[in-house]
């Protein structure tokens, strides 16, 4: 379904206990929205919700929702070092297209959610 690398297992694991949610689970999902028609959302929670979808890979647990799971089935989650910071990051097999900033992408058919390129690009 998803999967998370290496070096994104060993941030979140770093990042949920500066958060003092060591036992925290990583909530990746898709919403409407963004330039190129839906946007990626990460949130860190203690429990799934009924109908997630629950990874465990490694000692860290993502949670996907039913409507997200459409979206990012193969989803690979990264972490990236850039000059301008760091931070989680989606590579998505579906999306066709997709922002600048990496934040929004169109998997085909969602040109109605679409908005004008937001991330400064």
């Amino acid at each position: 379904m998803i999967t998370i690398t290496p070096e994104a297992v060993e941030q979140l694991k770093g990042f949920l206990v500066e958060q003092g949610t060591p036992e925290g689970a990583l909530r990746v999902f898709v919403a409407p929205g963004g330039c190129s028609g839906l946007q990626y959302g990460m949130t860190v929670e203690e429990s799934a919700e009924e109908g997630d979808e629950v990874v465990e890979m490694n000692g860290v647990r993502l949670l996907v929702d039913n409507f997200s799971a459409m979206y990012l089935e193969g989803a690979q989650v990264d972490y990236v070092n850039s000059l301008m910071g760091g931070g989680f990051t989606v590579h998505n097999p579906n999306a066709v297209s997709g922002c600048a900033c990496g934040h929004s992408f169109n998997a085909g058919g969602n040109a109605e959610t679409a908005q004008g390129c937001g991330c400064g690009h």
